[in-house]
């Protein structure tokens, strides 16, 4: 779990200012955190009339999949 640091702070009440007043739906954001990759998206959630419900942050650790090469085109899972 990552936790805003202060500095931040100003940036995501502007991100959810413009979800609730309808200027955006979406933003992202990466950082380097402790030698990771880590990318950050905030979405906005809305009702099926367009009303803002609230915001959604998926933040994921990229870090190895920034390290794949070539193609995989085929199913195969892990073992």
């Amino acid at each position: 779990m990552l936790i805003n640091p202060p500095s931040s702070v100003s940036v995501v009440e502007d991100i959810l200012s413009d979800f609730k007043n309808g200027h955006q739906e979406s933003c992202a954001f990466w950082i380097n955190l402790n030698d990771r990759f880590i990318h950050i998206e905030y979405f906005a959630l809305r009702d099926d009339k367009g009303e803002y419900l609230g915001t959604l942050e998926v933040s994921q650790d990229l870090t190895e999949k920034r390290k794949l090469e070539g193609e995989r085109r085929l199913l195969n899972y892990e073992k």
